[in-house]
Parts: C-alpha cells; structure tokens; sequence
C-alpha cells in the first residue's frame, strides 16, 4: 500500500518562512489563500488588472498584486486559473519574473504533463492538489478537518522541492486528512480519467438515463428527478463515510438485493471496455490535444453541449424542486 503523510509529517519550516503568491482567486484560489493565512504564511495575491475577484480577495484582508509582481515579490508561486488559461499566463505574467530557487506550484498536472508549460531548470516545480473544491477545502478547514491532498514533484532543483510541498499541503489543511505522494503524470491521467467515466461524464449520463427512461414509462418528472438525481448524493455520502459495504448496511436488503442483481447489467464489459478507450485517449494526448483546439476555436462544441445541458428538463425541474425546500440555502 502506498504511503499516507499526516500533520508530523510536514516539516513546516519548508513554507513557514516564505512568501507564497496564490495566482487567481476563484474556487481553489480563496481556499488555499485562507487556510495558508490562518496558519500563519505570509501570502499574496496575484491578478490580472480589473479581475472581479480582486474585492473579495481584499475584502479577506489579502494584499493584492498585479501577477508579474506578486511573483516578484514571492519565494513560492501557486498557480491557480483554470487550466485553458495557464500557458498563456505563465508565458506573459509568470515565466519572465521566476528567478533562480523559486518554488512554482500547480494543483493539477495537465499543463506541465502535456508540455503547455515547460519551466526553466533552475526552479523546484511542485503539485499540492486537494481532492475537493475550493469550498470544501475551505469549510472543512474550518471545522478542524481537512481534504485529502497528492503530492507531486517534478523538478527538484533545490534539493527539497518535496519537503516544500508537503509544508504546503500541512498550510492548506491536507495534512489533517492524509497526502499520498504521486506523480504529475499519474495525478493528471487519474483525475481526467475519473472525472470522465464515473465522477462527471459517467454520473450524469446514468441519472440522466433513469430519469429519461422513467419519463417514457409515464412517471412523474418530480418522481424521476427524486429517484434518479436527488438520492444520488444520499447513497454517495454514505459511500464516502464508511464504503460501499457501510452504503449496502445503511439501506434496505430490498435495495442491496437490486445492486447487487443489476449493477453489473448497467455498467457491462462493453461499458468499461469503452472506459479503456477514453483512458487511452488520455494517455495519448489525443484528449489534450482536442481540448487545447476546442479553446483555441472559442469553445463553440462546448458551449452548444452547455446550452443543451441547462435546457434538459431534469434541470428544469430540479429547479423548481430545489426552489421550494425551505432548508435551502440561498
């Protein structure tokens, strides 16, 4: 079994004692930022001129840079924008103000690992990636908790790149739940994989499926949505809490009963034989290489899907649905 690292781990002198420029301030980005702030680093935030973001960062009490000189100003440099946007930042903003035994920081591989970012020698590159979003991170922080982090170096220049980046997954609470060293490579094919088959592409076309077929059959949209869609958190959240075996404990023998009869005719040989496929593509580059053209194209097979997705009428009623629960959140 591979190593888990946890709060002794960490030797917290390796952030302790530098500047880190978190880069963006969207969900990752005010994460990271707090929790670092409240263990004490000294941390400062890197922006384009007129980003939305820059009030909610000084609101938070962050000093507030233009990009080039919050790496300026920085020993360790995270770079948290959204990955179709990061070569042509570090290009521009980053690369030209990097100096020699800085630290630059990713939280996901995918422009290192398919070469749209290619550092210069003399620099420690380093990947802390929470397995959650920002606002998980952040509130689990809170609470006392942390999210799961990997860990990744790729160059070590310093001779202590991986002391730094288990420093910075203990600065943004990872150490509290566990960091599991890999490598960029595996971090990026993983993730792409996962969120494809199962977490985004595989989830939704299931519930989308049952809601649909339960449509035909002349149920009630509500009926469908709560079945198909709405459970679907209850049964994960138990999953997550203490496994499938704690998931088959938690519900009925009548719903074990049906997993257990009919998983394996939904997600069949040829199902995973097509995952094999889309894993393939990810090793390939093949998925890379079509996601850098769809964005070089402005987006248009994006965001045709994008519309489609907002106007299928499980969002609809979803919608309406959720509007209506008086415990919501607003």
């Amino acid at each position: 079994m591979a190593n888990m690292y946890y709060e002794n781990d960490a030797k917290k002198e390796f952030i302790s004692n530098k500047k880190v420029a978190v880069i963006g301030f969207g969900s990752q980005g005010h994460a990271h930022a707090q929790n670092m702030a409240d263990n004490g680093i000294d941390v400062v935030i890197g922006l384009y001129e007129g980003s939305k973001s820059k009030a909610s960062a000084v609101e938070k009490g962050f000093t507030v840079l233009n990009t080039p000189e919050a790496v300026q100003a920085a020993d360790v440099v995270m770079v948290l924008v959204n990955d179709e946007k990061q070569a042509a930042l570090y290009k521009n903003d980053i690369e030209p103000y990097l100096s020699e035994g800085m630290t630059l920081c990713f939280a996901h591989g995918f422009n290192i690992h398919y070469g749209q970012i290619v550092p210069p020698a003399d620099v420690d590159v380093i990947m802390i990636a929470p397995k959650g979003p920002g606002h998980t991170l952040r509130g689990q922080f809170t609470e006392g908790r942390g999210v799961p982090c990997l860990i990744a170096v790729y160059q070590d220049y310093s001779g202590n790149a991986r002391d730094t980046a288990l420093a910075y997954a203990w600065a943004i609470g990872g150490t509290r739940a566990g960091v599991l060293e890999t490598t960029f490579k595996e971090e990026t094919e993983t993730d792409l994989f996962g969120e494809q088959t199962v977490l985004c592409g595989g989830v939704v076309a299931l519930m989308r499926a049952g809601y649909e077929v339960m449509l035909e059959a002349g149920y009630q949209p509500e009926s469908a949505y709560f079945e198909c869609m709405h459970e679907m958190k209850l049964i994960i959240d138990l999953c997550v809490s203490g496994g499938i075996s704690f998931m088959h404990h938690s519900i009925s023998d009548t719903a074990e009963y049906g997993d257990y009869r009919v998983g394996g005719r939904i997600i069949t040989e040829e199902t995973k034989d097509e995952m094999r496929k889309v894993l393939e593509e990810i090793r390939d580059g093949s998925f890379a290489r079509d996601w850098i053209l769809e964005n070089q194209a402005n987006r248009p097979y994006f965001r045709a899907k994008q519309l489609e997705d907002r106007n299928h009428p499980s969002e609809i009623v979803g919608k309406r649905l959720r509007e209506q629960m008086i415990w919501k959140e607003k």
